[in-house]
């Protein structure tokens, strides 16, 4: 049984970072390991409730209390299955999914402080690692059916692994020349080292999961023939397809990038350079965009644009901006707007923001200034208002706020407008929606035998949500087959985030 007085004998407590001065110098986690007596002591904080609202937070659906009071009790190995049965990677969610868990937490009802779920969650996934390498779960008999899955993010790899654990043959096909999407070239490794991606990826191999890399399904490998070749598809692609803003005088100067290009860049420099210093980033025509001893200003206010800062940092930028269009949240939650147990707007300090550099509030840009030869040298701003009218957002310049900000290097991070115009959409007979994603039906389907699942579905979201479609998708996929028995479904199409209504 749970310690019911566990939230009241301890404080919320999270391991300390690495000290900012050595953790800039290199690209490792900014988290060492937390230790099995501080992690136990977190543990034993849950409660065990009577309707955990920790599960409505995650769509997958994880067995939080369960795992939390395995963990308080030293049962490490229960902890370990427990974790697994709903979640393919938790060490990838516990690394980088902002923990919606955590905001539903019954404590934050009675104005306590949430249990570190996520933090217990990697201490499991880490201690799967060490107690037995992640042991391969091969099926017992083929099945005989395949399947392609296109895309290597989570959610195409949590598809991949669950189907051929059900006994199909499944090949991953993956444009880029690495596996693993955007966990591979789009996250820093000092938010996740990619021997975790590489580890699952050894696991997955052992499991029967084929890949192919520097493949582009639409190009090199026409629908056509993966649909000869495969009995299902899924299209798990993503939804990389960046926001702009084209209208902004100055925006066609050079120094003015798509922040996940500054982000792969950087990404592909540091995997080259192994335990070497990386470098200097370039795109792939070798245009410079790396922040080494520039005035770098990141447009956006999320994950993204936090991302870029920590980049910026350990590429030795000379200054750095953050600019937000909305003013400046609260710091606690305010239950009028989000009321328990929903996700809400706070003011979020990512370990890059106390790592340097300055965040500024409404405002919003101008004009990318022009130095007199095509390059970017400011950018000019305006403080502003935003409201919302008839579902529209009206943003207001404030007469005489305007003022620019040195810039040599300048990455919007504005979020994104969907998976991208590609050429397997018209050969699968598919097209986006208004909101640049891939519509289903109930069952998954896009087209008949072709399945969609993940961002490429849902939009740009978040990396538990495109674990549980990617497990939801693998159901319909296997129950379309004719498999034995059923796969696990935490979601189906239409599920939404908790929200207030």
């Amino acid at each position: 049984m749970p310690d019911p007085n566990g939230f009241l004998r301890y404080d919320r407590r999270l391991p300390a970072r690495r000290p900012v001065p050595v953790r800039i110098s290199d690209w490792r986690e900014v988290y060492p390991p937390a230790g099995e007596e501080l992690i136990r002591e977190q543990a034993t904080r849950c409660m065990d409730c009577g309707i955990p609202f920790c599960h409505d937070g995650c769509p997958l659906g994880n067995r939080i209390p369960d795992w939390n009071d395995l963990v308080r009790t030293g049962n490490w190995d229960a902890a370990v299955e427990s974790l697994h049965a709903t979640n393919n990677f938790p060490e990838f969610t516990g690394r980088l999914c902002p923990a919606p868990c955590e905001a539903a937490c019954v404590l934050g009802l009675g104005g306590q402080q949430p249990v570190t779920i996520k933090q217990v969650e990697v201490e499991i996934a880490d201690a799967a690692v060490a107690r037995d390498g992640l042991r391969p779960r091969p099926a017992s008999a083929p099945t005989g059916r395949s399947v392609a899955v296109v895309g290597s993010g989570p959610a195409g790899l949590a598809a991949a692994q669950q189907l051929a654990r059900a006994g199909h043959t499944v090949t991953v096909y993956e444009r880029d020349d690495a596996i693993g999407g955007l966990l591979r070239y789009g996250i820093p490794d000092f938010k996740l080292e990619k021997q975790h991606i590489d580890r699952r990826l050894a696991q997955l191999t052992a499991e029967g999961v084929r890949f192919r890399t520097g493949v582009e399904v639409g190009v090199d490998v026409t629908a056509e023939q993966l649909r000869a070749e495969h009995d299902a598809v899924l299209l798990a692609c993503g939804a990389l397809q960046g926001r702009d803003t084209p209208e902004t005088a100055g925006r066609a100067l050079r120094g003015v990038h798509q922040a996940m290009s500054h982000l792969v860049a950087a990404n592909r420099v540091v995997a080259a350079a192994g335990d070497g210093r990386p470098a200097l980033a370039t795109l792939p025509d070798g245009t410079p965009i790396d922040a080494a001893g520039k005035h770098v200003v990141i447009i956006g206010g999320g994950d993204t644009a936090a991302d870029c800062l920590g980049v910026a940092h350990r590429q030795s930028a000379a200054g750095v901006h953050q600019l937000d269009l909305y003013p400046q949240p609260p710091t606690e939650r305010d239950a009028e707007r989000d009321p328990w147990p929903t996700w809400p707007w706070l003011l979020r300090n990512y370990p890059a923001h106390e790592e340097g550099g300055e965040r500024v509030f409404a405002v919003a840009v101008q004009e990318f200034v022009d130095d007199g030869t095509g390059q970017v040298r400011a950018v000019r701003i305006a403080e502003v208002t935003v409201e919302k009218v008839d579902g529209r957002r009206i943003v207001t310049p404030l007469p005489g706020s305007e003022r620019e900000i040195p810039a040599d290097l300048v990455l919007l991070a504005i979020g994104f407008e969907g998976t991208e115009e590609q050429p397997l959409l018209a050969q699968f007979g598919v097209t986006r929606n208004g909101r640049g994603a891939i519509d289903s039906g109930p069952d998954w389907q896009a087209a008949d035998g072709v399945f969609v699942a993940g961002d490429m579905h849902r939009g740009a979201s978040l990396i538990v949500w495109a674990i549980a479609e990617g497990r939801a998708a693998a159901a319909a996929i296997h129950s379309y087959l004719g498999g034995v028995g059923d796969l696990p479904a935490p979601v189906d199409p239409a599920r939404q985030p908790l929200a207030a209504r």
